[in-house]
């Protein structure tokens, strides 16, 4: 599949092409409405559409447009994978430069020159200049206890006080007046490494806001990359070509995207913080308010007939999860490229994709999977990851059955269990209670370096076990591949959970977890969504028998985790049930099917 999109409007026209848009020619409501709608077609894995009349504006909104494995294909031109392999070639013929090896990978080294962005004197995003009005864009309400309107897909483009080097982040962005919205920098991201640099300093930081553009730049603007590598440059090795950028209307020495249908310029002072949230974001629960800096809109820019971009997160699946596994598989090939040892990887959307990482590992010697694991931990966003499974290099990382099966074979808590308190974890996780700080958990489900033999024989599986009648408490329960018992109780969960992990009749089990009324235990999606988002390492997880060995615990038995929703921690998300009534109502005037 070849393509080139200049703008976004081009990217939504060959989605329509391929019958993967649809249009809404109704009026909708940009509070809440919207959000129902796009939430059912993602979990119908429905089209993505354009919505031509929303109320309060004059500008059309598009939202799932890379709702899909195939969305992202027409997008890139090619799979997530075929570019990150066309990365790896490009990385063999350089290293060292060969003239056979530069030949064969000409193509990629095109792409390579491409990185470099061309400078235009016009763009058809400063088509209308106007000062900042906010009020007439079709900002999404997402969610009934989000604390106003955010802009979703606005790309921050910054660049660092000293440096000059430029950072294309996408980061939410609150809606405080017609002139003024949040900044949500989370950690370790270049924008709030920026922002910090100039706030040493006492300066404002100047920004731009890119909303809308081609999919290209959106992408790169989420990808992994390095901290100092140039977003737009990258964005030039996936479209094939440069990016052409032209200067803004008020921000000195700043370039912005040519082709984007919005710009919004202005500053971010220092010393400065609003109240921003709460939102319901991608792990499925609200973040709560919190003080955050200020984005002053000085200037406003847009096409004539512009588009405005929107996503929505929330409980999975959302759209996030087909751009987040894109991500994946175009880096993967990359992460082996550096690590010889990986086999593959996969995080799970289920969870937000940094509360569970899979590593499988071609050991070569004794715990090189356990050194793999800490390597990981220190790699860019990897470093967030919450929960880090060590799978041997046959075992599927992308099937959580096969997992469970490693675990169950594999691994033995006295030797194969980490905890890493007091380290680094994304701002939204909110089980630490602490914000961008927390633990971590390493399990290690790989069979002995060179044995082809399990750790120890497959554990007993749980058998005519009548739990509710023993333990009054427990509303249903359900062990997933005799490893994983998952027990759903509406009272105290820590109490439970002390029961079960010393109960002899479930020593067969490798993992005991206690979750809340509102999962789905019979269902994976929900099970792991209510499991891995809910616990803090260190104070949730739990095992039959701990000692120390000198300052180091050792544990044994079975483990336990206390996922139940406890005290502090914030709501889950949920559609009001008189929207949801009204767009059953509607359906049919929405004229999706």
């Amino acid at each position: 599949m070849t393509s080139f999109h200049p703008d976004f409007r081009s990217f939504l026209r060959a989605l329509e092409k391929h019958g993967e848009l649809k249009r809404v020619s109704v009026e909708v409501d940009p509070e809440l409405e919207i959000t129902e709608i796009a939430s059912r077609m993602v979990r119908e894995e429905g089209p993505a559409l354009l919505f031509e009349k929303v109320k309060g504006s004059p500008f059309p909104l598009a939202i799932n447009f890379f709702g899909n494995a195939r969305r992202i294909e027409i997008a890139l031109g090619r799979t997530p994978r075929e570019a990150g392999e066309e990365l790896v070639r490009m990385a063999h013929a350089l290293n060292p430069p060969r003239l056979r090896g530069l030949w064969k990978s000409r193509r990629t080294i095109r792409r390579l020159l491409a990185a470099h962005a061309t400078k235009c004197r016009r763009g058809p995003c400063q088509e209308v200049v106007t000062e900042p009005a906010l009020d007439r864009l079709p900002v999404l309400k997402c969610w009934p206890k989000d604390g106003g309107r955010f802009i979703t897909f606005g790309l921050v483009l910054t660049r660092h006080p000293v440096t000059g080097i430029r950072n294309v982040g996408l980061y939410r962005l609150q809606v405080f007046s017609p002139s003024l919205t949040g900044m949500h920098w989370q950690i370790e991201r270049g924008g709030g490494f920026h922002y910090e640099e100039a706030e040493k300093r006492d300066q404002p930081l100047p920004a731009a806001i890119v909303i809308g553009t081609d999919p290209y730049l959106m992408m790169a603007s989420v990808a992994p990359l390095p901290e100092d590598m140039d977003e737009v440059a990258f964005s030039g090795f996936l479209r094939g070509r440069p990016m052409d950028m032209v200067k803004t209307a008020a921000l000195p020495g700043f370039d912005v995207p040519a082709n984007a249908d919005f710009i919004l310029e202005g500053e971010i002072p220092p010393q400065e913080r609003q109240l921003e949230g709460p939102f319901g974001d991608h792990l499925g629960h609200y973040s709560l308010a919190a003080p955050f800096p200020v984005f002053h809109v000085r200037k406003m820019t847009h096409r004539k007939n512009a588009v405005y971009p929107a996503a929505i997160v929330g409980k999975p699946p959302q759209e996030d999860r087909y751009l987040g596994d894109a991500l994946q598989e175009m880096f993967i090939p990359l992460i082996k490229l550096l690590r010889p040892e990986v086999a593959d990887l996969w995080a799970y959307y289920e969870v937000g994709f940094h509360n569970l990482l899979v590593v499988s590992v071609n050991q070569r010697y004794v715990k090189e999977s356990m050194k793999t694991a800490l390597g990981i931990l220190g790699e860019g966003q990897l470093s967030l990851t919450k929960c880090l499974v060590l799978v041997d290099h046959h075992v599927n990382v992308r099937d959580f059955h096969a997992v469970l099966h490693a675990i169950r074979q594999n691994m033995d808590v006295s030797e194969d269990v980490a905890i890493l308190p007091g380290v680094p974890l994304d701002t939204l996780d909110f089980t630490s209670y602490t914000m961008n700080l927390g633990s971590k958990l390493i399990i290690d489900a790989t069979r002995r370096h060179g044995s082809a033999l399990p750790k120890r024989p497959p554990a007993g599986d749980v058998f005519d076990l009548d739990l509710k009648r023993k333990y009054p408490e427990i509303l249903g329960w359900r062990c997933w591949d005799g490893t994983l018992l998952v027990v759903q109780t509406a009272k105290e969960g820590r109490a439970l959970l002390e029961k079960l992990v010393r109960d002899k009749s479930l020593e067969g089990v490798k993992i005991a977890a206690v979750v809340s009324p509102d999962v789905n235990i019979e269902n994976r999606e929900s099970m792991m969504w209510g499991l891995f988002n809910r616990f803090d390492c260190a104070r949730d997880v739990i095992f039959s028998g701990t000692h120390l060995t000198g300052p180091v615990a050792r544990y044994a038995g079975t483990m336990g985790i206390d996922a139940t929703h406890k005290p502090g921690y914030p709501e889950p998300v949920e559609m009001s049930q008189g929207i949801i009534e009204l767009v059953n109502r509607r359906w049919n005037e929405y004229g999706i099917r």
